[in-house]
């Protein structure tokens, strides 16, 4: 299962239907934060997200993405947690997740590691071993400050094991289809001697997930999106607000539409919404949809899920 819940959409302040910035990635049990703004420990609760995560992804430095951070850490002080955690964010990130983190906390009872990181990075250690069967990529976004979004890629998958070329083959069912469909040659008891060639198609592709952050539109946001399952794109503003969105380093919806549309990206979420459209933002689908038609605009407590597409 590869699914993103939404415990944050609103942009700069909390409104009393969103709060302010943070989404929790869910791949195969393990839980990945982006964002931490206030208030996020209990959205966590709220829409049951797992405290047992050990690594918190930042895009950038607004208060309004990482103040949670200090509540975060201090309850998982006090609930006796052992395990190290990662704090992952853009240049200045040690100095200012090193002074949160501290606030109100006299000691933090378990290792607590922060990374900075850079575009065109990937990666792909996590808490001392290597990623499972993905990678994180950290590309350029344009918000000032050297500010990052995010792209979680899986590899790769074995290809379809074919059962009916086995079976015409006289392969018996049991071991030896299991070699062949994980690229092992094999060998009969007559003596034949099979290549997993024949009967396992070719590689098929892993999902992606593009977390924006926020972000003017830009090409690098296009490269990193390239064929995304699911792109998620912060979008302000609506159009009447288009000057205000570029003299804030912010986006509208339609301009992440047009984003999503270059990329060839095959489903868009909005996120980051100003206050102003904050109970429905229905003005902002609308306008999207008429650029990219797959576009719907997330809410607090809302799960996307993400199947293979084949």
């Amino acid at each position: 299962m590869l699914s993103v819940t939404f415990l944050g959409t609103s942009a700069a302040r909390p409104t009393v239907e969103r709060n302010v910035s943070a989404l929790a990635l869910v791949r195969e049990g393990e839980t990945l934060l982006f964002e931490c703004g206030e208030g996020t420990q209990r959205q966590m609760m709220r829409y049951g997200v797992s405290f047992a995560l050990s690594e918190i992804f930042f895009t950038h430095f607004h208060a309004d993405h990482f103040l949670g951070v200090i509540g975060l850490i201090r309850t998982l002080g006090l609930q006796a947690r052992a395990e190290p955690i990662t704090l992952y964010g853009p240049h200045g990130a040690k100095k200012v997740l090193t002074q949160a983190i501290q606030l109100g906390v006299e000691r933090i009872p378990f290792q607590v590691e922060i990374r900075e990181v850079k575009p065109g990075e990937v990666l792909r250690e996590a808490g001392g071993g290597r990623r499972e069967a993905y990678e994180i990529q950290v590309f350029k976004t344009e918000h000032g400050g050297g500010s990052v979004g995010y792209t979680l890629r899986e590899h790769e998958r074995r290809g379809r094991f074919d059962v009916k070329k086995a079976r015409a083959a006289g392969i018996p069912e049991g071991p030896l289809w299991g070699k062949l469909s994980k690229g092992e040659p094999i060998q009969l008891a007559d003596g034949r001697q099979l290549t997993p060639d024949p009967f396992v198609g070719p590689k098929r592709p892993g999902r992606a997930i593009v977390f924006t952050g926020d972000t003017r539109p830009c090409a690098s946001v296009v490269d990193a999106a390239q064929g995304a399952d699911l792109l998620i794109h912060e979008a302000t503003f609506g159009e009447e607000e288009r000057d205000r969105a570029k003299e804030t380093g912010h986006s509208t919806a339609r301009e992440a539409a047009q984003i999503a549309l270059a990329a060839h990206a095959k489903r868009l979420v909005l996120s980051h919404v100003s206050a102003r459209y904050s109970i429905s933002a229905e003005e902002l689908v609308s306008e999207a949809r008429q650029v990219f038609p797959d576009t719907t605009v997330a809410k607090d407590g809302m799960t996307v899920e993400v199947p293979y597409t084949e």
